[in-house]
This record gives structure tokens, sequence and C-alpha cells, in this order.
């Protein structure tokens, strides 16, 4: 849970605000963003400023102005990207899918809001069309307004915004696609979106909407040491019950301090080497990566001993009934302290 905090060195002796909320203390007045990572840790940094803070019908949303990370958006208490670094994550969502397939024309966005993803994949020269599906209007507006980075990608005409479910969206549509992202909020209990992890959401509804060669990639939430086995060990288990062949891979994102998971799946296999990757990247995308190369991904889809061993010992099906969630309820909370 996201917690913006106002300190200038006084506490109340126990370390605990009236709410029984955790206060940071400190020798100078000062604005701090504070979540809660796990029990017992949380992640803290100072802020310039509050940009904006509101809620919508879905979700609380804040822009923040971070020192260390540039403006930062936050939903539901829990840090979706930062300005500085929000390239390591989308570049990871994107670029892999797109450049593994042999000539992605369309593809379909679950979520998105923010627009990075769509600005990703319209860097691609063969993307004719991108659906991007979000359930929140307000937060699509809120972004086309505060991200200065993504407004070209939505004025692109390759580009169709949808407000809608992304399940009843795929469900309704008729066409399929070429590659389908899952850039969804994480599975939260309590939240929107953990239904659209399940299997029978892969089985049922995505895969059936994948073009031959098709590839389905999803953000799978925390992928560190010590945090891998809330919900990406079975994400990862539940994508090799729908699909053939699936890769799980991972990157450090400086902002969520944590080492972040990506799986991604399809019928068909993985087979590029790392120049292959390369050369694609020279004839295919726009511009230049700041992250992702032919060797960023062999060494990112290469896990360690320990998170290996748990994805292949992994037994969990993620269900409507067994879900599981990530650490905290994602509630966003403001205090003062005099």
């Amino acid at each position: 849970m996201g917690d913006i905090s106002y300190a200038n060195g006084i506490s109340n002796g126990n370390g605990c605000n009236g709410n029984g909320h955790s206060v940071v203390s400190y020798n100078r007045k000062s604005c701090w963003y504070e979540e809660e990572i796990e029990e017992n840790l949380r992640w803290c940094f100072a802020l310039n400023s509050i940009l904006h803070t509101g809620a919508t019908q879905f979700q609380d949303i804040q822009l923040l102005d971070t020192k260390p990370f540039g403006k930062a958006l936050v939903i539901d208490g829990k840090l979706q990207s930062a300005e500085t670094d929000e390239f390591i994550y989308h570049e990871s969502l994107v670029h892999p899918p797109l450049l593994h397939h042999p000539n992605a024309k369309t593809v379909f966005i679950m979520g998105g809001g923010e627009g990075s993803t769509a600005r990703e994949l319209l860097r691609h020269k063969t993307v004719e069309k991108v659906i991007m599906c979000d359930i929140d209007e307000e937060v699509v507006d809120f972004c086309k307004s505060y991200l200065v980075v993504n407004r070209e990608a939505f004025c692109d005409p390759r580009l169709e915004l949808i407000i809608n479910d992304a399940r009843a969206e795929l469900e309704r549509r008729e066409e399929c696609y070429d590659v389908i992202v899952g850039d969804l909020a994480d599975p939260i209990e309590g939240g929107p979106c953990y239904k659209l992890y399940t299997k029978s959401f892969y089985e049922s509804i995505v895969k059936p909407r994948l073009n031959q060669d098709g590839i389905f990639v999803t953000q799978a939430g925390p992928a560190g040491i010590f945090s891998h086995t809330e919900v990406f060990t079975c994400i990862y288990n539940t994508l090799r019950q729908v699909f053939k062949y699936v890769v799980p891979y991972s990157a450090h994102i400086p902002s969520y301090a944590d080492i972040w998971g990506w799986v991604m799946a399809s019928d068909t296999p993985f087979v590029l080497t790392a120049d292959e990757l390369d050369l694609r990247m020279k004839q295919r995308i726009k511009g230049e990566n700041q992250y992702l190369d032919g060797k960023t991904f062999t060494s990112s889809s290469t896990l360690s001993k320990a998170v290996r061993k748990s994805l292949n010992s992994e037994t969990h099906v993620y269900t409507e009934k067994s879900a599981r969630f990530i650490y905290g309820h994602g509630t966003a909370y403001k205090h003062n302290q005099a």
C-alpha cells in the first residue's frame, strides 16, 4: 500500500501515527512516498511534489514528482511506472514477443492505460493495428494529459483505443491477433484484474484469439529471489497448461525495489539467437532501445538457480477459486504529521 507522509523529525514516541501506520522520521521537513513491499519491509523515497491525487470509479490515482525517479504513476497504492526507468518494463514486455513473431501486424493490449506499451509497439515497422483496451477511461485521460512522453502514441492512427473490460472485449470480437499483451495491474486481492491471470481465461479467451504463430505475453509480478513465489511461478505454470512453449524472464527495475517478471507463451517454439534478435531489431524497430538487445534478453531469460527450481516444481494453477495475490491490499492513504 502506498503512503504519502510529511515528516519533520517529530515522532509520537512509538513510531506510528494515530492510524497505526508507521511514520519515518527525518531531521528536515520533507514529503515522502512509502509503499509496503512485504511484511516488515517498506520502500520509501523523497518527493518534490504531489502533482495529482484522485479516484475513479475503479481505482485511486496519484501522480508524484519524485526526487530519485522523476514523475511516477501510482494506482491503488502501487507504483505502476516511473519516468526514469519505465523503459525497462515496457521494452521487456513488448519487444521479445514482437521480435520472436515472424511478422506481427496486429496486436491487442489488455490494459496499458498509460500508453507506454502502445508507444513501444508502434515503434515496430511491421505493426499495422494496435487495439488498446483499458477499463478505466479516467486513467487513460489522466495519462494522456500528464504523461507527455506518450502523447505521440495516443495520436498514432494505427492505435484504436477501447474503453471496456479486456475479457469482455476479447469475447465480443471475432478477429484474431498476432500478439496479445497483458499489461494489467498486479493480481491484488479485491482488485479488478486477477481473473485475467486464470487458466480458463488463457484457455477459452486468449488462445482462441491468436493467429497461427501467435504469441501471448503478460507481466507476471515480482520475480526476485524472495518474491517470485507470490504469483510469478504460478502464472508461469498456469500458462504451461495452455501453451506448448512458455518462456519466463525478468529484469531489475529500480523504482519497483525488486526484480520483475514476464512470461511469454506460444504454440510455436522460440528459437531466435541473440544475434538474430539484434538483426530483427535493426530491421524492424524505429530508433534504438535503451535497455533491451539480444544479449540482454538471453540474460533476462536465464534465471537464477533458486527461481528455476521454483518454476520447475510449481504445481499451483491459477483459477478464480485458487487465486494468488501479491502482498498488500493496494490501499493508498495520506497523513500529515505536525
